[in-house]
């Protein structure tokens, strides 16, 4: 595990990095003033790795899944610094970056509407990708790989699926085919951007299953961007907990579940129903995310914290080791959850009320000071 000034965090144990995020942070400046989106995210993935990206809407998980891919609008301001296979891409063409995504780096969207295009059959839409990377496949030797890629993602009678229309597919279906278009080119990354938004328990445990074959079928490391910690629990080997823009907490799955250092962390964990803990309450957090737009000082998450000491309203803490290889929280405090549990931190009234109606009360009227991380 390595770690640098900027808060990058090593997601396996592999030294040859296919990936790596150093420093990242992207501004959308607005007539009300800049959005903070994304505030120094840091990680490295080796061949094979993958990691869980979890935290609430709004924390910065698909921006930051954009910003990799090149997609944000003109207007973004981002730096940073985005290495694949040890080359740069903060800073290249588009028509450059076009040759890496897809073939390098593929992307999962959250709706596969919005990834397929209404007017082309799902088979046309894989033998393109299939063939804008590989120019000299011929349109036959395409279909054929495109109908063994939607069996492969578990599509029933693939043969014939091949010519139907996006519209004609379940979500899950459609879902699939996304999956399918994302292994067409045996990539080395595929980032997957809340992948069962939408979809029912069922459907969600068979997309995941696809996404495990296409990962195997690839060899390809993975970046899983999820709401749901349960997701992450059984598919990756590392977890990035965000908050507010910035990591707050990183480590393995198992430093995470049973060993957390972040109270945020212990809230999204106290907040998962789990079925060997039948008698203990559940334990919301209290109040909503801040808004990226004018940030308070010092941590973002003090206002819903019950651990919320005077430190907490004017220091913002940074991505530090716990003690444990590969273990790092944003908590001035983490050594105080050893052996605690959400219940012993959260209760049911949440956190602090005067905090919260401090915190109110700095989000509308703004705050002129830049934080750093």
């Amino acid at each position: 595990m390595t770690t640098t000034s900027n808060e990058g965090v090593r997601a396996g144990a592999a030294t040859d990095a296919v990936l790596e995020v150093d420093g990242l942070s992207v501004e959308f400046p607005t007539e009300d003033g800049t959005v903070r989106a994304v505030r120094g995210v840091g990680y490295r993935l080796g061949r094979g790795d993958s990691l869980g990206i979890v935290g609430e809407s709004g924390s910065g998980k698909s921006v930051t899944a954009m910003a990799v891919m090149g997609l944000l609008p003109a207007t973004a301001r981002v730096r940073g610094s985005v290495r694949f296979e040890g080359s740069e891409l903060l800073g290249l063409s588009d028509a450059r970056l076009s040759d890496i995504r897809g073939s390098g780096i593929a992307m999962i969207f959250q709706d596969p509407m919005t990834s397929l295009n209404p007017v082309y059959t799902i088979g046309y839409q894989i033998t393109e990708t299939l063939q804008r990377h590989n120019p000299g496949l011929k349109n036959r030797a395409a279909r054929e790989r495109a109908v063994d890629l939607l069996g492969t993602v578990g599509i029933p009678s693939p043969e014939r699926r091949v010519d139907s229309y996006p519209h004609e597919l379940s979500g899950g279906m459609r879902q699939r085919v996304v999956i399918a278009i994302a292994m067409a080119n045996d990539p080395d990354v595929i980032i997957a951007d809340e992948p069962t938004t939408a979809l029912d328990v069922t459907v969600q445990a068979q997309i995941l299953d696809a996404l495990e074959t296409a990962r195997a079928e690839t060899g390809a490391a993975l970046v899983l961007i999820t709401h749901d910690l349960g997701v992450v629990a059984g598919h990756t080997d590392r977890v990035a907990v965000m908050y507010a823009g910035r990591i707050v907490e990183t480590g393995s799955v198992e430093d995470i579940f049973y060993t957390p250092r972040m109270p945020y962390t212990l809230g999204l964990l106290g907040s998962l129903p789990r079925l060997d803990r039948e008698e203990e309450r559940l334990t919301p957090i209290a109040g909503s995310p801040p808004s990226l737009l004018n940030l308070p000082p010092g941590c973002p998450f003090a206002p819903r914290c019950p651990m919320r000491r005077d430190t907490c309203d004017s220091d913002e803490p940074p991505l530090r080791p716990t003690g444990q290889d590969g273990h790092l929280s944003a908590c001035h405090f983490a050594e105080e959850l050893v052996d605690t549990g959400a219940e012993q931190v959260f209760d049911t009234a949440g956190a602090d009320s005067e905090a919260l109606a401090r915190f109110a009360d700095a989000t509308s009227t703004g705050n002129p000071e830049e934080d750093t991380v």
